[in-house]
């Protein structure tokens, strides 16, 4: 199997892991996910979801934030208030993985909508200066 670009991903789980003093075994359980899957993410062989990265960040104690750069899911410069409200609909534990799912498919389309690309803390051509409420008029 081909290893996919998440090798940093791998290494920094498996570090992250370590520093826990957890076995692979104890990891995925606490992350609710397979144990070959895991060994698999470590290897560079799988790229995980962002479901999956947060669990096993919770599982962790660590930024899933940080998971989700290293992964590549995020940009390293990603607008905060986007991050945080992906990661508070990724954690509300009343909504089913698909309405998840469903509502980060909508978030996105909105900005998109808006003129935000993935990543992008501006719309195209906006220096970022001007009031919207003035340029509105």
């Amino acid at each position: 199997m081909a290893s996919l670009n998440v090798g940093n991903l791998g290494d920094y789980l498996r570090e992250q892991r370590r520093n826990a003093k957890l076995s692979l075994r104890q990891l995925a359980d606490a992350a609710g996910v397979s144990n070959p899957y895991l060994s698999q993410i470590e290897r560079g062989l799988r790229k995980p979801s962002a479901e999956v990265l947060q669990q096993v960040a919770k599982a962790l104690r660590i930024s899933a934030e940080t998971l989700y750069v290293r992964a590549g899911i995020l940009d390293a410069e990603r607008d905060r208030d986007e991050v945080e409200t992906r990661a508070v609909i990724l954690a509300d534990p009343t909504l089913t993985e698909a309405q998840k799912q469903a509502l980060l498919q909508i978030y996105e389309s909105f900005r998109k909508e808006n003129g935000f690309e993935i990543g992008q803390e501006s719309p195209p051509g906006d220096d970022g200066d001007a009031d919207p409420q003035q340029t509105a008029s």
